[in-house]
């Protein structure tokens, strides 16, 4: 009687195998530069490239053949996926601010919208 109580209880283990409940575990990968909403806000027009670079910090690519364009990408994987993924590209015009292209825009401040 015992052994067929334990034949039973056995069998349904078969289904259930310790090695495929095993995942390595995964880092979360952050790479390139984060670049905040208030970051952008604070963007003016005709501003410098030092004061860009001091606001935005380095840029990930600056291009040898574009010098009046900066590159700023950002990507965050947790558990092997992709969060969040941003590209931002500053443009420049005679060394001054020019504008902005890519996923995050500058937000006009509610102050500067009244009359």
């Amino acid at each position: 009687m015992s052994l067929v109580l334990l034949a039973v209880l056995l069998s349904g283990c078969g289904g259930w195998t310790p090695v495929s409940r095993l995942h390595p575990y995964r880092i979360e990968v952050q790479q390139g530069n984060l670049v905040t909403q208030d970051m952008l806000d604070r963007l003016k027009p005709g501003m410098s490239p030092s004061q860009v670079r001091f606001v935005l910090g380095t840029p990930l690519i600056v291009d040898p053949f574009h010098k009046e364009r900066w590159d700023y990408a950002y990507r965050l994987e947790k558990g092997g996926k992709v969060v969040e993924q941003r590209r931002i590209t500053v443009l420049f015009e005679a060394d001054k601010f020019k504008g902005l292209e890519g996923d995050v825009k500058p937000v006009a401040k509610a102050a500067e919208a009244k009359p």
